[in-house]
């Protein structure tokens, strides 16, 4: 029997935000832990055959997306503020120098809530820095690890094994056979866990 929840999630995306906000205490609860696969939604989506246009792309849609996405955060009772822009990939490549520290959850809360909580510009290499900082770490050894060419392909690596795991956009939850997508699922997973 798996002993970690799978969380395939990326940093652009805001539902993945909400349900980071939930995930780690719910693994706790159940003696769990959170292993983390930070992924490329748009890279997701073209290679499970979705080849549609993005949220952005259909007004109406991410009108009502936007609502509901204040609402999910007023519910969670987290900050949400839409960033400057969505170019995150350095911010992905992180997550794998946190992994190897043992601190994926720390940094995915501090990004997060650079990201999504304050707004922040993704582009600005200093807001990345800061987070690196804040947990302590040698900024120009993460720096440098991120801009890496192998940290890179690491991390395209780790976006087409999430395709061959059946990712197909964020956030996914895996455990044992189960997948649950989206950040509303967490009644869901709870009511597995239960069962399990």
């Amino acid at each position: 029997m798996q002993t970690s929840i799978k969380f395939y999630f990326d940093l652009m995306s805001p539902f993945s935000y909400l349900a980071h906000v939930k995930l780690p205490a719910l693994a706790r609860k159940y003696d769990l832990s959170v292993a983390y696969h930070p992924m490329d939604i748009p890279q997701a989506k073209m290679a499970a055959g979705n080849y549609g246009p993005s949220n952005r792309e259909v007004p109406a849609k991410i009108k009502v997306m936007l609502a509901d996405l204040k609402r999910w955060a007023k519910h969670y009772d987290v900050p949400f503020t839409f960033p400057k822009n969505l170019q995150v990939e350095l911010w992905n490549v992180g997550v794998l120098f946190a992994i190897e520290k043992g601190e994926e959850e720390a940094y995915v809360n501090a990004t997060y809530a650079k990201i999504w909580g304050q707004g922040c510009d993704p582009t600005d290499i200093t807001e990345l820095q800061q987070v690196a900082e804040g947990l302590g770490w040698d900024v120009t050894t993460f720096t440098n690890f991120v801009e890496s060419n192998e940290a890179q392909t690491a991390f395209r690596k780790a976006c087409v094994q999430a395709h061959q795991a059946g990712v197909f956009g964020a956030p996914i939850m895996m455990l044992d056979e189960e997948i649950w997508w989206g950040n509303d699922r967490f009644d869901f997973i709870e009511e597995y866990l239960q069962q399990r």
